[in-house]
């Protein structure tokens, strides 16, 4: 199918509101549009150049959970939690009940991802796997009443209070299941020859528009695109989330979704789809360099302590899974005992490679905040 002469689908008249039913995606597409092509070449550039960081980074699994909680963050911000990249960061007793609601959500949006790559090394990319991530992701937590980890069995909407004033309902809940296998299939389906970037740009649009679940929608499908870039190899980590690039753009990904499903525009989406992973492709190319370059000036630091720069050390590598810590976390993360996690604390501080943020006497906080930085600019 040409994406120049693509029907996203109908609306199909219910007993007081109308669905969209949108068409199934499990076959071949082709363009004529020359951007597309020039879109995909440099996405993929990006992307090769993002990997290769990937595989060359000593430790970098150290640093692929930072990114982790960097997504967790933005992509539950788009969702209207108000947790700061910091606070997911810490504690739960260290953040003020009044925020905890939301610090849930982001948390259990780690597990969820961490999880689900987890569990893509004996597991493909399915239906399964993503109904268990669903599950993860509304324990305990708002949304834990709306069928975690089941497709939906009633209709929902997008926008607006009720059915009677949505901005978009998606598909009757019966022919979920269907659209869903559907989907599914298009992502093992051997036999076409569409390029991985316009496979997953489609998927992301198409599970948006079937809306699966009662609640979490958004998220899964943000985390649909990262699970399909590892699963099919084009990344060897999850280094590449879009949450960041969709709220930033909020507006237009929006707007760039309901063109497709109003207008047939499918050109439009995978052009903004493609726009989107070289730029945060780039993006996550360029703070692998500054963590690298990080990396060097801290360890030149750390070697002016002497005999205590192993144990400095051993505290940065921990610094670069969790920048913010405790004197706690780091004695239970060393093994050592109190007094020498204290030292520890003191030298980082000293060199300014910590600071402490709370002000309090008991259950100082210090941040590794060059590092932290990094993920929020």
């Amino acid at each position: 199918m040409k994406f120049e002469t693509f029907k996203a689908g109908i609306w199909r008249q219910r007993y007081e509101y109308k669905s969209f039913e949108p068409t199934p995606v499990n076959h071949e597409w082709s363009w004529e549009d020359a951007r597309i092509n020039a879109l995909l070449e440099q996405a993929n550039r990006a992307l090769g150049e993002l990997n290769a960081f990937s595989l060359i980074v000593p430790d970098i699994d150290l640093f692929i959970e930072m990114h982790v909680v960097k997504e967790a963050q933005t992509s539950s911000r788009i969702e209207g939690t108000q947790t700061g990249i910091n606070e997911a960061l810490m504690p739960e007793e260290q953040i003020q009940p009044e925020k905890r609601d939301d610090w849930r959500e982001v948390r259990n949006y780690i597990g969820a991802v961490n999880t689900a790559i987890k569990e893509l090394e004996t597991l493909p990319l399915s239906n399964r796997l993503l109904k268990r991530t669903h599950e993860i992701l509304l324990r305990g937590v708002r949304g834990e009443r709306k069928q975690p980890g089941e497709f939906r069995t009633s209709q929902n909407w997008i926008g607006g209070s009720s059915l009677m004033d949505a901005v978009f309902i998606p598909p009757h809940p019966d022919g979920v299941p269907d659209l869903m296998g559907d989907l599914e299939l298009f992502w093992h389906n051997e036999t076409i020859t569409v390029p991985h970037l316009v496979r997953v740009a489609i998927s992301h649009y198409q599970f948006e528009t079937i809306h699966p679940f009662l609640d979490g929608n958004g998220r899964i499908g943000r985390l649909l695109i990262p699970l399909y870039l590892v699963g099919n190899g084009l990344l060897a980590k999850p280094s590449l989330y879009l949450s960041d690039f969709f709220e930033r753009n909020r507006a237009s990904y929006y707007d760039a979704l309901m063109r497709v499903r109003a207008s047939n525009d499918m050109i439009h989406w995978i052009r903004f789809f493609l726009a989107g992973v070289a730029e945060t492709a780039a993006k996550g190319r360029d703070v692998f360099r500054k963590i690298l370059s990080l990396r060097t000036d801290v360890e030149h630091a750390v070697l002016g302590l002497g005999k205590r720069s192993p144990n400095a050390r051993l505290a940065i590598n921990l610094l670069y899974r969790n920048p913010v810590v405790s004197a706690a976390d780091v004695e239970q993360g060393l093994g050592v005992s109190t007094p020498t996690a204290n030292k520890i604390i003191r030298d980082l501080v000293g060199l300014n490679i910590l600071t402490e943020t709370t002000g309090q006497q008991r259950g100082r906080l210090y941040s590794f905040d060059r590092y932290l930085g990094l993920f929020i600019s």
